[in-house]
């Protein structure tokens, strides 16, 4: 199966300013978006990727001259891929609030000339990125969504679209998530927050200003997140016991065992490209979901208005962070809604990350789930119609080329 070859990711400037949940706006934003595949003249086969914490709008292929910044999603998205760029338009959008070239912690602060937002950007909701992708495709042209998909916090933004736009998405493939967190995933996001916000660096969110960074408690934060992101199973067959050297150092501070060794090399690599303010506010963006809590706790009700959309929910056996049950939570919902849903648990070794790696069961029902989507779309288009390319967005004049 083919990449989708050399990408180039494009933004967009919203002078509009965005209402958030929190009752604050968003004023004077750019969304930095990329894009795979050709839309057709119908504009019906388009399908939004959303991201999940840590990745971004690069969700395929590769950059010109970067031939190790593969799209974090590159196993599933492309020509003759489960989500075929041949019959399908992906889109993927980089969040308000985040890193990767978006408006967020690090940008300009318009209210303070000459300082980046820092610990004053306002807190964002998965909400608020449903409504600031709506706006982008808004901008496309495109009025509804063939799919919009996502895993963990992307799940959560796939769902939300059905929520918030139902009119908008005829399909939400939801994997790896859950409609809110529990008590214990939010401990986790509050212990990692407490080892950044405590880094000596940190300085109350506007570590720029003093030229230093809280990379103590960025890698910290990113060693605990990523213990929950696998599974028992795979740690132990990926490293078990083993030491690093033939005997034990009896040290309380070097590094002993190879578990170790690779959470600290995954820890050095996130402190050197993840911004700590935005990992606050994603981490917070995920404890704020919970859509059952403005419909009485009840989560039936909070997806009535999703009564004509179809779903596909996916978990995956040994996910214990955002485990099988709670995926099944989301498909009683729907079925007491009477809505169309088809739900897989896959028995799969390798925890919550496992929606990012390949397994043939996993990517089958993705594959056969959008082979209907793709069915789907080809029949709202006209049968005088020929796929095109991309018009300019609208409002917006030339999208400027840039690289993350």
């Amino acid at each position: 199966m083919a990449s989708v070859g050399t990408v180039t990711a494009q933004s967009m400037h919203f002078a509009a300013p965005l209402p958030l949940r929190s009752g604050a706006a968003l004023r004077d934003y750019t969304l930095v978006y990329e894009t795979y595949g050709t839309l057709n003249a119908a504009r019906s086969n388009a399908v939004l990727v959303c991201h999940a914490l840590n990745a971004s709008h690069h969700v395929a292929g590769r950059y010109a001259g970067q031939d190790q910044a593969t799209g974090w999603w590159d196993n599933l998205v492309g020509p003759g891929k489960p989500l075929d760029t041949d019959q399908l338009f992906v889109i993927g959008v980089n969040n308000p609030g985040s890193c990767f070239g978006s408006t967020g912690p690090m940008s300009p602060n318009p209210d303070r000339p000459g300082q980046a937002y820092g610990a004053d950007f306002p807190v964002v909701t998965v909400e608020d990125w449903v409504d600031a992708q709506a706006r982008l495709l808004d901008r496309l042209g495109i009025e509804q969504l063939a799919a919009v998909i996502g895993g963990s916090l992307g799940g959560m933004q796939a769902l939300g679209w059905t929520l918030r736009h139902p009119g908008r998405v005829r399909h939400c493939i939801a994997i790896a998530t859950a409609p809110n967190l529990s008590a214990q995933n939010i401990a986790f996001n509050e212990v990692a927050r407490r080892a950044i916000v405590t880094d000596p660096d940190f300085h109350g969110g506007h570590y720029q200003q003093h030229g230093v960074l809280p990379r103590r408690g960025l890698r910290v934060a990113r060693m605990l997140g990523h213990i929950t992101y696998l599974s028992d199973d795979s740690m132990d067959a990926k490293f078990g016991r083993a030491l690093r050297a033939p005997e034990p150092a009896y040290s309380t501070q070097e590094i002993e065992f190879q578990i170790e060794s690779y959470l600290r090399h995954q820890a050095d690599k996130f402190s050197e490209y993840f911004d700590a303010n935005t990992y606050l506010l994603i981490t917070r963006a995920l404890d704020y979901f919970d859509p059952a809590r403005d419909a009485g706790d009840d989560l039936a009700r909070a997806f009535a208005p999703a009564r004509h959309n179809r779903f596909l929910v996916v978990s995956f056996s040994t996910d214990w962070r955002f485990a099988p049950a709670r995926s099944r939570e989301i498909v009683k919902a729907l079925v007491d809604n009477r809505i169309d849903v088809s739900y897989a648990e896959i028995d799969a070794p390798h925890g919550h990350d496992a929606f990012l790696l390949d397994d043939a069961r996993y990517h089958g029902v993705l594959r056969a789930y959008f082979e209907r989507v793709a069915r789907e779309a080809g029949a709202a288009r006209p049968h005088h119609a020929h796929p095109s390319p991309l018009p300019a967005p609208r409002g917006a004049g030339p999208a400027r080329h840039e690289a993350p």
